[in-house]
């Protein structure tokens, strides 16, 4: 019932068009399949360990972007019961720079989980993994079937792109995703569950991409909807998105003759919480930066810095205007502050944004200021 009333929402197939086949796109999959550090080789078991830590990782962030960081966090926290050991301050610190920080508070309180009520042992069922902190919907199917080979439709990004093409589905998102799901589930062969999961992701990151996907090389090509009509670059339907306003606050650098940094840790809860920054202003949309001052965490000699540190979180934008003072080794850290010496400060579990700020206010003293390839500034929560 559901499978007719999502085709309902698809364009009417053309008369050469098949219906998708599973075996084609595995025989597609055998053949390009991609090499991943957290992807299991052909005959190997995978590790749910690896697999569960790959996809929060890969959430809302590129491969690319992914990989260096997958690989030091797997060499710091080898297991699961090793992460659920590990201070949060170390799990932050290691996931500094990734951004949407929610994942890595989810990721820590769902490795204690696994620990605690499995002995180490992640559940093997779709409904089992959604019970875990930080395992939604998508995430619950993925390791499912990859860790585990259950037949369940994980259903990502990339899938969504694949399917509404496929089908020509004509409804935008978000409003479609169930009718996605729909389609896809009834694709999921029940004796390779989990390699029809990871060649459809790999189908629509190199072949089915957002732009000038590469029809002619696509398993699925006779059966694509889209491809028909030379519509597909136009799927999937979305909403024009509202951008919200422009947000301003002002950032504090503050550096002491000994050669430290001021620094606080955000509230646990919220956007970067749990996060490392020197001391900021709010952040709003009528901020007054010529005002900054009276926001100072101190009394001191402030100087402003030319110009302003931009960053796009997944809500707004914002733009600090950042001021510096130096004061003497005796000045006392006000309260819920700490003084960092500059040379650890790469050791901390700071957010890109602020590393932007840091590197902004001290300058050529910045940690980051010789590095070759900066921070990743990815949209933070």
């Amino acid at each position: 019932m559901a499978h007719a009333a999502a085709a309902s929402s698809c364009r009417s197939a053309p008369p050469e068009a098949a219906h998708p086949v599973a075996l084609d796109l595995l025989a597609w999959y055998d053949r390009h399949r991609r090499s991943l550090p957290w992807r299991a080789k052909p005959g190997e078991k995978p590790d749910p360990y690896r697999v569960w830590l790959s996809e929060i990782m890969l959430q809302q962030t590129t491969v690319a972007a992914v990989k260096p960081y997958y690989e030091r966090f797997l060499e710091r926290f080898p297991t699961v019961a090793s992460l659920a050991r590990a201070p949060t301050e170390e799990v932050m610190q290691a996931w500094a720079g990734l951004g949407y920080y929610a994942r890595a508070r989810n990721l820590h309180s769902c490795a204690q989980a696994v620990t605690e009520r499995n002995g180490g042992v992640f559940p093997s069922t779709e409904a089992e993994l959604r019970t875990l902190p930080g395992i939604g919907a998508y995430t619950a199917a993925a390791i499912a079937a990859i860790a585990f080979d259950e037949p369940a439709a994980a259903v990502d990004g990339n899938v969504e792109r694949v399917i509404t093409r496929l089908f020509a589905i004509e409804e935008p998102l978000p409003a479609a995703k169930p009718a996605i799901r729909a389609l896809v589930e009834p694709l999921v062969p029940r004796d390779r569950p989990g390699d029809f999961a990871q060649a459809i992701m790999d189908l629509g990151a190199t072949i089915c991409t957002p732009r000038r996907p590469a029809c002619a090389l696509c398993p699925w090509m006779q059966p694509c909807r889209a491809r028909a009509t030379g519509l597909q670059e136009t799927f999937p339907r979305k909403l024009e998105k509202v951008q919200n306003p422009l947000r301003r606050g002002a950032a504090f650098v503050v550096i002491r003759s000994d050669d430290t940094v001021l620094l606080r840790t955000r509230p646990p809860k919220g956007l970067l919480g749990g996060m490392a920054e020197p001391p900021t202003s709010a952040w709003e949309i009528d901020y007054d930066p010529a005002q900054a001052i009276l926001d100072a965490p101190l009394e001191a000699r402030w100087q402003r810095k030319p110009g302003v540190v931009r960053h796009v979180f997944t809500h707004f934008p914002l733009e600090l205007t950042v001021l510096t003072a130096r004061i003497s080794a005796r000045t006392e850290a006000p309260e819920g502050m700490r003084w960092v010496a500059r040379r650890d400060l790469a050791n901390e579990a700071l957010p890109g944004v602020m590393r932007k700020v840091l590197a902004h206010g001290l300058g050529e003293l910045s940690p980051w200021k010789t590095s070759k390839t900066p921070p990743r500034q990815g949209a933070s929560g």
